[in-house]
């Protein structure tokens, strides 16, 4: 079990999430901060039929992360790969070459919505009733980040296909009850908060329709409590279980697409948004549905998370950033003990190496890693790299993401640049030469 916040902590972001509930004038709020593999802090605000924890809220498009990681799972087993067009999996739609990872990603240039009525707001049904034509392709691939919903709904049908069941009996199957979210359903299940939306100008309220949305429901169908979205931020902190690799669900993380249209930097990874707030890069998925909000969202420098459900249809602030913040200033994460390990390489492979007269810096980092960037203070570029199965090492990050480090006793090779022990040392394999005449005044 998580060590409980103290008491000045549990005041700051109780005070917060009243705060949002109250000017947001949200019939009902539930939140909570996640560490330690479980919730260390949670409350509610309003009218709620249960405990906050135990009160079910439609989760809208956090249903597309669970969607991603059974694709995920899918890729990992060898059945797809991300840059198959969706026409080898999913054959009849107007998307062709368009690619798996790019529908993961919101950069198969989709159409937002399905065809057909507002499908949040109607009853849904096979995917033959879409009835998708070019219409639905409404950019080109990979021009621009195009968040789509029918992208997501099509991932759905995809996983059924290939499991030869109801996407909802997949997901409950590999994600769900795996991560221990036995309360997460597609439909609400007793006790379940009612959809509303107040009234802009009255404190008044409409009741919202909810139903089942056929091929869509992969996009945002699922209803969870906040004990289950919490599990969800424990496993996006890294305990995955069985339900993935760990490496996977950081390929998940890496930013593909950028949504310019975010305030400040908004990206999107494999089914996993990605932004950075006031200096710290948050992962996780917001929700929307009629009659519904919700958040899910963490700090891996922190090892923490937040969740926030609330069942209006809009005008309740994000509330998760805050609490994240709240928590890191009134109980900063005392990080780990430093301790001596080994070297990854030689120790006289590390140090000091030359990209033609720019010094730059290799040396071990924790967990097996190397990193290689310009010495403090200048400008350059710079990767972390890891060993893989078969020794060599392979760019994590930054410029040289997907590149292969070659070290030798003389140089570095890495992507045709060659890094010297001294700047365009001329007895390494320096490309072009070095002129023999040397360095001159």
């Amino acid at each position: 079990m998580p060590e409980p916040v103290l008491p000045g902590t549990a005041r700051l972001l109780l005070a917060r999430t009243a705060r949002v509930q109250r000017e947001g004038r949200a019939p009902a709020l539930v939140a909570g901060v996640v560490r330690d593999g479980g919730l260390a802090w949670s409350a509610g605000r309003g009218e709620l039929p249960a405990p906050p924890t135990d009160v079910q809220f439609r989760l809208g498009s956090i249903s597309k992360t669970i969607t991603a990681v059974v694709v995920m799972r899918l890729r990992d087993e060898g059945r797809l790969a991300l840059d198959d067009p969706l026409e080898r999996h999913l054959p009849g739609t107007p998307f062709g070459e368009r690619t798996i990872g790019q529908l993961l990603s919101h950069l198969a240039g989709a159409s937002a919505e399905s065809p057909g009525g507002w499908w949040e707001r109607t009853p849904g049904g096979p995917l033959a009733d879409l009835a998708l034509d070019d219409t639905a392709v409404v950019l080109g691939a990979a021009r621009r980040f195009h968040y789509s919903n029918l992208g997501s709904g099509l991932l759905g049908e995809l996983v059924s296909r290939y499991r030869g069941r109801p996407w909802e009996d997949v997901v409950r199957a590999e994600v769900l009850e795996p991560l221990g979210m036995t309360r997460t359903t597609p439909r609400p299940a007793a006790p379940a908060a009612q959809g509303w939306a107040v009234h802009p100008f009255a404190d008044v309220v409409l009741p919202e329709p909810e139903h089942s949305a056929g091929v869509m429901a992969a996009a945002g169908q699922l209803w969870a409590t906040l004990a289950d979205l919490a599990a969800l931020a424990v496993f996006l902190l890294g305990d995955t279980g069985d339900v993935l690799d760990r490496t996977t669900l950081e390929e998940m993380a890496v930013p593909a697409g950028v949504d310019s249209s975010a305030p400040g930097w908004s990206a999107y990874g494999l089914g996993l948004q990605v932004m950075r707030v006031d200096g710290r890069t948050l992962v996780g998925h917001g929700g929307s549905m009629p009659g519904f909000l919700a958040g899910v969202f963490v700090d891996h420098d922190e090892r923490a998370g937040a969740v926030m459900l609330t069942n209006s249809t809009t005008g309740v602030d994000p509330l998760v950033p805050g609490l994240l913040g709240d928590l890191r200033s009134a109980e900063p994460r005392i990080v780990d003990t430093w301790r001596p390990e080994p070297a990854p390489v030689p120790l006289e492979q590390l140090g000091i190496w030359f990209w033609g007269p720019g010094p730059y810096l290799l040396r071990a980092v924790a967990g097996g890693l190397l990193h290689l960037g310009p010495l403090p203070g200048r400008a350059g570029r710079s990767s972390r790299f890891r060993r893989d199965a078969g020794g060599a090492w392979v760019g994590l990050d930054g410029y040289y993401a997907g590149e292969t480090l070659r070290i030798a006793e003389d140089h570095l090779d890495l992507g045709t640049f060659i890094f010297t022990r001294s700047p365009y040392d001329p007895e390494a394999p320096v490309p072009g030469g070095v002129d023999p005449r040397g360095w001159q005044a």
